[in-house]
């Protein structure tokens, strides 16, 4: 063989495994850094709930001074704060549905009994035109915004990251090199799905 022709076979060759490696690497590092994408969508959801959590006992001090005979609904928001701070899913278990739903039912309850502890103060003028009930009232309307926020985007991170571990060839590279599972998002309970009842 003419020592040309082994030149160009050769570097034929070569370009083929680069081209071939490049490929392969774009796939490879997409899982990990989508993966690392997620966690850090799901850290900003944890976030947003921890700032929920710690604007609960202040709101619940405020309200018992004005209605006190709310006894029940003081002490439901203050065991569903407990439980739902007790239900911890952290960047490793969120693959795991079990978890997941604990940690997803925690929180509905805590908006629940947060819900019927706002609806009290409608019973209560004074309450109502408390300076710092009606600034934890906003604080608490805004975090629930940024909660909202802070789960479409997790939910859209880890849209992508199923996605990709589960079509080529992001679904070789996953069970090849990465172990990869797909990670849990949010649901909407059955109760948010139909609409309130509304009484003239």
């Amino acid at each position: 063989m003419p020592v040309q022709s082994r030149f160009s076979a050769i570097r034929n060759w070569a370009l083929a495994a680069m081209m071939a490696l490049t490929l392969a690497g774009c796939g490879v590092n997409t899982i990990p850094t989508l993966e690392e994408n997620a966690k850090a969508k799901w850290a900003q959801v944890q976030n947003e709930y921890e700032r929920r959590a710690s604007l609960i006992p202040n709101l619940v001090e405020t309200v018992k001074g004005y209605a006190k005979q709310e006894q029940d609904t003081l002490t439901a928001v203050i065991e569903a704060r407990a439980k739902a701070t007790s239900v911890k899913v952290d960047a490793s278990t969120i693959t795991d549905p079990e978890k997941f739903k604990q940690f997803q039912e925690a929180q509905g309850q805590l908006s629940g009994a947060l819900g019927r502890l706002i609806a009290v103060s409608e019973n209560y003028p004074d309450l109502k035109s408390n300076q710092n009930f009606l600034a934890l009232q906003s604080q608490l309307e805004g975090t629930e915004n940024r909660i909202a926020v802070s789960r479409r985007d997790y939910i859209a991170a880890v849209q992508s990251y199923n996605t990709e571990i589960r079509t080529f060839p992001g679904t070789l590279w996953a069970s090849l090199f990465w172990k990869a599972k797909p990670m849990e998002t949010f649901t909407s309970a059955p109760e948010n799905q139909t609409a309130p009842k509304v009484k003239f």
